[in-house]
């Protein structure tokens, strides 16, 4: 692999919003919840939530996930509104794929770190330089970034995106660093070529934390996602010993749900935004989840608060809308990522 762009830092591009304290009484909060819910049936709408929001707007939402079943429900459901309670290119992808439907962002200060890394004239110039190459596009990035690609994917299924690529056709991965080398590993292609793009929450997940969580933890499970900062470094420390080969594994936020339901372990350590841990202890109340990094939280992603999605859905705005020829070329690398799993 090789890293052949110069990276452009996401803040020059967006401005990190403060993580708004909710005072709400568990009182307040379920009237709001009651409310939301008596406001989605009257529009037909449905709320989407990924697994980074806000506890009590997981708990609103019809359906959880990460960015891949987020857009499978977006493309599959019949509501004639879709409250997308995540950032803004996760709403732009629902718009792509379900254009005769209002999609709604409730705070478009939900921007994304990674998705800013690379913008389509910066893709455009990359691809001048590799004429023959094959580009595959994370699904964090934007819409004209996505017009640009040939496959999106998702950490769940980039490794199947890039198998199913003629081996001898180079690829241009973008734009997270962390991922690709996760994927060139799994797949063992040499003719990966890598943006050295990164989100700023996953990037601050280290490998001395994960050291130490394992140290203080010696019977402790290691989930760590596939754009944390301490990938590489993980991965050598297996492949040396230095961390356990059966108790270290590389997952998307999905495979995380997937191992906890099948494996023995009773006590995680998860490697990724702490939104995920919500989800996790729902899911197998009775085992023990903790933070890799405890400060590992994405300011995008709690900007949606249930004041602003009773707004969103009162109101009917902000709508996501994307010009329809972009939408046409983005969505071909779109359906190529959900005909992949």
């Amino acid at each position: 692999m090789s890293e052949s762009a110069n990276l452009i830092s996401f803040d020059t591009r967006y401005s990190v919003p403060p993580v708004e304290t909710i005072g709400d009484s568990p009182a307040e909060i379920f009237s709001k919840q009651q409310r939301i819910a008596r406001l989605k049936e009257e529009r037909n709408a449905v709320i989407l939530a990924h697994n980074y929001q806000r506890d009590e707007v997981q708990e609103i939402a019809d359906y959880v996930g990460d960015s891949l079943g987020l857009s499978q429900q977006a493309a599959a459901t019949p509501a004639d509104v879709i409250v997308f309670c995540g950032v803004h290119f996760m709403a732009e992808t629902a718009a792509i794929l379900c254009p005769e439907k209002t999609v709604l962002l409730p705070d478009l200060r939900a921007g994304c770190s990674l998705a800013a890394t690379i913008s389509a004239d910066e893709l455009r110039a990359w691809k001048k330089r590799y004429p023959d190459a094959v580009v595959v596009a994370y699904v964090n990035t934007s819409a004209e970034v996505k017009a640009e690609s040939d496959y999106c994917c998702t950490s769940a299924n980039a490794a199947k995106v890039v198998r199913a690529i003629p081996a001898d056709r180079p690829i241009l991965f973008i734009p997270d660093k962390f991922l690709a080398t996760v994927v060139a590993r799994e797949t063992g292609r040499a003719n990966i070529i890598v943006y050295p793009g990164y989100c700023h929450v996953h990037r601050t997940i280290r490998p001395a934390q994960v050291l130490s969580m394992m140290e203080e933890n010696p019977d402790i499970e290691l989930l760590i996602h596939p754009e944390c900062g301490c990938v590489s470094s993980c991965m050598a420390r297996v492949a040396d010993g230095t961390l356990p080969r059966e108790r270290t594994f590389f997952l998307s936020t999905e495979g995380m749900m997937r191992h906890i339901a099948d494996s023995g372990a009773d006590e995680f350590a998860i490697g990724t935004e702490v939104g995920m841990l919500h989800r996790l202890r729902k899911a197998a109340p009775q085992k023990r989840f903790r933070p890799v990094n405890p400060e590992a939280v994405c300011e995008f992603m709690k900007t949606i608060t249930l004041d602003r999605i009773l707004h969103s859905l009162e109101i009917l705005e902000p709508q996501i809308c994307v010009p329809p020829e972009i939408a046409r070329r983005a969505r071909r690398a779109i359906d190529r990522m959900l005909e992949i799993v």
